[in-house]
């Protein structure tokens, strides 16, 4: 393994898990970077980011954080940590927390995605019903959108509302991935956060999930992120 390449931890949304970068995983391997998925439980911001931060022991810095959904949210947060040298978001979350924004008040502005036409309250969390799926990744396979509902998690049901502290990309280099028919997360959003970040910003026509739609393109844009923070130090 080529030593001067970065890292690559891979950091989920809520109705997925690191599976749902199964698609983009192989080629960076193939290319000799080293690449984890943190599993998380999705039942707090600050639980979510610790698991982030342990798994980034477990691989050798200096590390690029991919943040997919809420998985913004938590590379926002955990981002900060010294052995983080850039992010890479797709269709994602990325709240302000010094402003005070979660991860639910910064889509406050924007009309509600077709997604929350079926999410269904249960247990403290909040599932998704089996028709939503098809605005969660609409431009998959059937079969493909079936392996995604079987295999979704559902988020406690106050996630969105709180964040753990800190903004990353007010201080590392960032790229953002919008998906243009995105029915999860509005994609005017995605572009205002994009431009907010002053990211390295790539538009693409996909539904929520463009790593298992378009998995070429988001390999893509992590290769030149990966490639432009190649030899960068993590912080001591």
């Amino acid at each position: 393994m080529n030593t001067n390449k970065p890292s690559i931890v891979f950091c989920h949304g809520i109705w997925a898990d690191g599976s749902s970068f199964g698609k983009v995983i192989p080629p960076l391997q193939a290319d000799g970077y080293e690449v984890m998925a943190a599993q998380y439980g999705l039942d707090t911001p600050e639980g979510d980011v610790a698991t982030v931060k342990r798994t980034l022991g477990r691989v050798s810095g200096p590390t690029i954080l991919v943040g997919h959904s809420y998985g913004g949210s938590v590379i926002t947060a955990a981002g900060t940590d010294d052995r983080v040298v850039g992010l890479v978001y797709i269709a994602a979350l990325a709240p302000d927390t010094d402003a005070g924004e979660t991860s639910q008040s910064q889509q406050a502005p924007y009309p509600p995605t077709d997604v929350f036409k079926y999410v269904e309250p249960g247990e403290g969390r909040l599932w998704m019903k089996r028709e939503g799926v098809t605005c969660f990744a609409g431009d998959l396979p059937e079969q493909e959108q079936k392996v995604v509902w079987a295999t979704h998690y559902a988020p406690a049901a106050d996630l969105f509302s709180r964040n753990a502290p800190g903004v990353a990309w007010k201080t590392k280099p960032s790229w953002y991935i919008v998906a243009n028919h995105d029915q999860t997360v509005q994609p005017e959003l995605e572009r205002f956060l994009a431009k907010r970040m002053n990211a390295s910003t790539h538009a693409i026509d996909s539904s929520h999930v463009p790593m298992l739609s378009h998995p070429g393109f988001v390999v893509e844009v992590i290769r030149a992120a990966a490639k432009a923070l190649q030899g960068s130090s993590a912080k001591a």
